[in-house]
């Protein structure tokens, strides 16, 4: 099996494409030290000296590193663990039956605005995030204010300003008036 690497706006994050299906849940992340990460490949990943985040998206795993690691160093690491994972015969790494923890579940609001929120993030701003091995989360819609979480390659992208305030932003406010700022935690 031949796994793609990509490069990502973030020189501290690297796209791994396996040509297969990786998350039926939708986006999830996954940082060194959390107590609980029931995803057997995360943890191996995780368990890499360098790496503190792997992020799953439906067909591409993103994989942070420390700074002061470089990328030719870890890579053939990561790439031998998503080989042994799919050469065992295993189709998927998370599930449908995965349970995500209450603090992975989107918002849930009946309020018009909030779904319109929701509504341009999953269907304009997502996809474009996910190109880059990322992801943009909704939080929050207060006072005009826009809060969202960025996850994957987005987090801590040298570039993610630019893009939540001349992509996001500027899309949010163009399709929603009520829209007036996008903030990221």
């Amino acid at each position: 099996m031949i796994v793609e690497v990509e490069i990502t706006p973030n020189p501290e994050t690297l796209k791994f494409l396996p040509g297969k299906k990786v998350s039926e849940i939708g986006p999830i992340e996954f940082l060194k030290g959390e107590e609980k990460i029931g995803i057997p490949l995360a943890k191996k990943i995780l368990s890499l000296k360098g790496i503190n985040m792997i992020f799953f998206g439906a067909d591409f795993i993103t994989v942070k590193k420390e700074k002061n690691h470089i990328w030719e160093d870890l890579k053939y690491g990561i790439i031998a663990e998503i080989n042994d994972f799919y050469s065992n015969g295993k189709e998927v790494i998370i599930d449908k039956n995965f349970k995500k923890s209450s603090s992975e579940d989107a918002f849930k609001s009946s309020d018009l605005i909030v779904d319109k929120i929701n509504d341009v993030l999953n269907t304009k701003i997502r996809p474009a995030v996910a190109r880059d091995g990322g992801d943009i989360k909704f939080k929050d819609f207060k006072d005009g204010v826009v809060t969202v979480e960025l996850r994957g390659s987005c987090s801590g992208c040298p570039s993610s300003v630019i893009t939540l305030k001349n992509g996001v932003q500027n899309l949010l406010c163009h399709y929603i008036p009520e829209v007036k700022r996008v903030d990221a935690l």
